[in-house]
């Protein structure tokens, strides 16, 4: 709303940074209510939390800004407003009015000391220590940015030397000079991170598309997670659901433990009724314990009914267990399945890496009666795809001398890979015991070498909950051996006449993967 009151009908006559900070001034000039031409500046500091926006008046007094701060809470200037506006303090220096001699000098003197005492009247340290310095010592100069332009210039540890040091600051100098012309390009040097190199380009620097770049690859990242964590969370739900289920299971399990008891208190009572009066309400009866050797039992019984009726009761009792251990010990088994299928779903949420990767296990999700998918559920909806079997599973591959092998990347894809793709004469991989993916090399009929098992085994060691562990056992045997069940949860089988191998995870470089 301030902004809006004092630039609206501005003209900016002039856009400027210092040096190389992070500050942007904008210069605007525009007619106030007296019809009178004054001049304002916007300036804009771009420092991650520190950032700011500050309007300042003709006289560089401040008129407000973004957020206030004064040096009695911390700050090192105040920036309030009818206070003058003062630049951010820096004891860095400005690369551009240091000469080469003062380059030189500075870095040597803060790297001197970390270099080998035998090299020192040469070598000024490691490539990692120049460009720290670098990047501590001269303001808008990055630790990326020093450490790809030695990196490109070829120069290594043993070689940092004066004479390096003088073609890096020529260098330096040279791609500050050339900004925005064809002779500075922008590449990639990490995951989300860019470096400008001193590189001939067929056109001038595009600095707003790797911006695009950088924040198109920012927001597809923040979708993937958003989607996985609205996944997560239908998960997480049907898994605390389940996990109360077998609670409540066990519980009756533990009922189920005292069953014979019960029995044997009901028997006994009843072995035992011409010996005492059957219609006396007692609150416990102490008899002959003839499964024990005749050892006494004192048998608790309830004082409102008589005798017989406590063994008629417990006889009750004891069936009612008896007809509930049958029936819970098999919900066990199948929530237990439930659970472990649950567990399968959370393992492929954590290694999905792609919102289409995440569509086939919402697909999965939805064609799956354990989760309560309905149009209420803040979860992307995707229409089912109606494409043939064999088009719409897409594994990782790789190629493993000559041989290609095929990891699923979640439950369908397990699924495909081992009923459908896999042949009796193929092998296939899986941790053993450890949450991981079905894995299968097509062997083609030919015979498999020792060393490109060991391969696909370190693979597939990779792809499972396993692969920051070391020595992973890794079963694996033909397809024919692989069954899955009839009614089961995708990406559960049962497989027999395996071998065992124990490995070190490694990522499938070794075979190189197909796109």
């Amino acid at each position: 709303m301030l902004l809006r009151k004092h630039l609206i009908g501005c003209r900016i006559r002039a856009i400027s940074m210092s040096s190389l900070e992070r500050i942007v001034t904008m210069e605007l000039e525009g007619y106030n209510e007296l019809n009178d031409l004054l001049p304002k500046t916007l300036v804009i500091e771009l420092m991650g939390k520190h950032s700011n926006m500050i309007l300042l008046n003709e006289n560089g007094k401040i008129i407000d800004s973004l957020r206030h701060l004064d040096v009695l809470s911390g700050s090192l200037r105040d920036i309030l407003p009818a206070h003058d506006y003062v630049l951010p303090s820096s004891e860095k220096s400005d690369l551009a009015t240091t000469s080469k001699e003062e380059f030189t000098k500075v870095i040597q003197g803060q790297n001197i000391l970390k270099a080998d005492i035998t090299q020192k009247t040469n070598a000024i340290g490691s490539n990692q220590n120049i460009a720290k310095s670098i990047s501590n010592t001269f303001t808008g100069i990055s630790y990326t940015f020093t450490s790809s332009l030695l990196s490109s210039m070829n120069i290594a540890e043993e070689n940092i030397n004066k004479e390096n040091l003088s073609i890096l600051y020529d260098t330096m100098q040279k791609l500050l000079s050339n900004l925005g012309s064809k002779n500075v390009t922008c590449v990639s040097v990490a995951e989300n991170d860019y470096s400008l190199l001193p590189i001939s380009h067929e056109e001038d620097l595009q600095t707003n598309f790797f911006l695009d770049d950088f924040y198109s690859k920012k927001e597809k990242q923040e979708a993937v997670v958003t989607y996985r964590n609205e996944l997560l969370k239908l998960v997480l739900t049907a898994v605390k659901k389940i996990s109360k289920k077998l609670s409540n299971i066990n519980s009756k399990l533990k009922e189920c433990e005292n069953m014979e008891q019960y029995r044997i208190y009901g028997e006994l009572i009843t072995s035992h009724l011409y010996e005492i009066d059957a219609n006396r309400n007692l609150e416990s009866i102490t008899l002959e314990n003839y499964y024990d050797e005749n050892k006494e039992i004192v048998i608790p019984l309830d004082s409102s009914i008589s005798v017989s009726y406590n063994a008629k009761k417990f006889f009750k009792k004891y069936h009612k267990l008896k007809n509930t251990l049958e029936i819970v010990t098999e919900q066990k088994l199948e929530t237990e399945k439930e659970l472990d299928y649950l567990e399968s779903i959370v393992y492929e949420l954590e290694n999905a890496n792609s919102v289409s990767e995440l569509d086939e296990i919402y697909q999965e999700i939805c064609e799956n009666g354990i989760f309560k998918v309905n149009a209420k559920a803040n979860v992307k909806k995707n229409k089912v795809n109606k494409r043939k079997v064999h088009d719409e599973y897409e594994p990782i591959v790789y190629t493993i001398d000559g041989f290609l092998f095929y990891v699923g990347k979640n439950n369908k894809q397990n699924d495909y890979i081992t009923t459908k793709l896999g042949k009796n004469e193929d092998l296939w991989f899986h941790t053993q015991e450890i949450r991981g993916s079905h894995c299968l090399l097509k062997c083609n009929g030919q015979k498999v070498k020792d060393s490109t098992i060991l391969a696909c085994a370190q693979i597939a060691a990779f792809h499972s909950k396993g692969k920051l562990s070391s020595n992973v056992p890794v079963d694996y045997c033909f397809s024919k051996y692989v069954k899955k069940p009839s009614n089961s949860k995708p990406g559960m089988v049962i497989y027999t006449n395996q071998k065992t191998l124990y490995v070190e995870p490694v990522f499938g470089d070794g075979g190189k993967k197909q796109v």
